[in-house]
């Protein structure tokens, strides 16, 4: 059973979060960060078998920022 997973999540171009998990094929999409969280929640019950989700969610931010000189 694995301990916990980690998710990459970043502000979309067009507007809303996503949040892709890294070492699994976990990726899910939200209008809020809020919304974001739950669904992150959602996604990792939906992947894994009753039983056999990690016991922590790590939901790491990433925030870019374009700067012109």
């Amino acid at each position: 059973m694995m301990n916990e997973v980690i998710f990459l999540g970043e502000e979309a171009p067009e507007g809303g979060y996503f949040g892709r998990a890294l070492g699994e094929s976990i990726y899910t999409e939200a209008e809020t960060l809020e919304a974001l969280r739950e669904n992150v929640r959602d996604a990792v019950r939906c992947h894994f078998e009753p039983g056999k989700e990690p016991k922590i969610i790590r939901l790491h931010f990433v925030r870019e920022e374009v700067m012109k000189e």
